[in-house]
């Protein structure tokens, strides 16, 4: 076998499975319009109940296209989508941002605009179960004086400044310059990629159970802008894990001058990376060491994972690619990457 229909195997492989992963096009556009019109019925009842919503931003991986419509269990695959709708709102009184009552709150809504929908709040939202495959999150943030700022309030009460417009512009800026190169993937189906790698080692890890999307979208950015993207997805990957395992692994601060020339501040924690909106903002305060130890040793897999995937492809052996595939992207991949 050839070199050129070696590479073509093993990037159509990879290329199925992204096709697989991702939500298509007609269900994206009747989301949207979903969306659009659970925004319309929670702003009404806001409205009839003296609440101000000043603005309801995209945002997330549905607006930054990088999100899942399938994602790992354990070891076997399961169908579903949550779609973060968010609500800005000014709050009562200068100065002071009530969390759980605004949530309380947007239940209230919630329920009256959709009385026989499955709902539930949780610390930070209010969840909208239309199916069993599809949520939506309806976020309650608060104006921050800019309107391309808001205050999002944790559950520990900690308020950061933050911007969803920019968040995604972030990413989507990055998609958008990987398209201006011919022959090239794209940087988004990179990261659909990236996050399902994440949820099959989180299922089978031994400290790191959860790594949030938004940690992914800042170190897919990173190695974007220090490598770029290639003709295919697997040598694209193979060149980020390798760049990421060296980051990780040295504890390497991460951090972007998009929307500010301040560098990442000394933030306390074992790892930063910074919030390219908020440079006070550090992502990873909440790792442990061992934590971030267990992150650079998932990359150095990978990075040994896609090199072995390339190197069987090219020696014919397409067997022994398609192993380290499964190794790396787990069972599904088997199953869907000739669909």
């Amino acid at each position: 076998m050839d070199g050129l229909s070696t590479k073509s195997k093993l990037h159509s492989r990879v290329s199925k499975f992204v096709g697989w992963i991702a939500p298509d096009s007609e269900t994206r556009e009747k989301i949207k319009q979903q969306a659009d019109e659970v925004r319309d019925r929670i702003i009404d009842k806001a409205r009839e109940d003296g609440v101000v919503i000043t603005a309801t931003p995209k945002a997330g991986s549905f607006a930054k296209k990088t999100g899942l419509r399938r994602h790992m269990r354990g070891d076997s695959e399961v169908e579903g989508q949550d779609i973060d709708v968010p609500f800005v709102v000014k709050p009562p009184k200068e100065g002071e941002y009530p969390l759980q009552p605004m949530i309380d709150k947007f239940y209230k809504y919630a329920d009256s605009s959709y009385p026989k929908t499955e709902k539930e709040s949780t610390k930070s939202s209010v969840k909208l179960k239309f199916t069993s495959t599809l949520s939506y999150d309806l976020v309650p943030l608060f104006t921050a004086g800019d309107p391309e700022k808001q205050i999002l309030v944790r559950t520990t009460g900690e308020q950061i400044v933050t911007s969803v417009q920019k968040h995604t512009e972030f990413i989507k800026s990055r998609t958008q310059k990987s398209d201006e190169k011919k022959g090239v993937v794209l940087f988004n189906e990179c990261v659909r990629l990236m996050k399902w790698w994440r949820d099959t080692k989180c299922a089978k890890a031994d400290y790191l159970t959860d790594v949030p999307s938004i940690v992914v979208d800042l170190l897919c950015a990173k190695a974007f802008d220090k490598r770029s993207v290639q003709s295919t997805y697997a040598q694209t990957l193979s060149e980020w894990c390798t760049y990421l395992a060296h980051v990780v692994s040295n504890k390497e601060s991460v951090s972007f001058s998009d929307y500010t020339s301040k560098a990442g501040q000394a933030i306390s924690g074992e790892w930063s990376v910074i919030d390219p909106v908020n440079p006070d903002n550090n992502i990873a305060q909440r790792f442990q060491g061992y934590e971030v130890d267990e992150l650079g040793e998932w990359f150095q897999e990978a990075r040994e994972s896609w090199s072995r995937a390339i190197s069987a492809n090219m020696m014919g052996d397409d067997a022994k690619s398609l192993e380290h595939l499964v190794e790396l992207l787990g069972n599904p991949f088997k199953n869907h990457c000739n669909e």
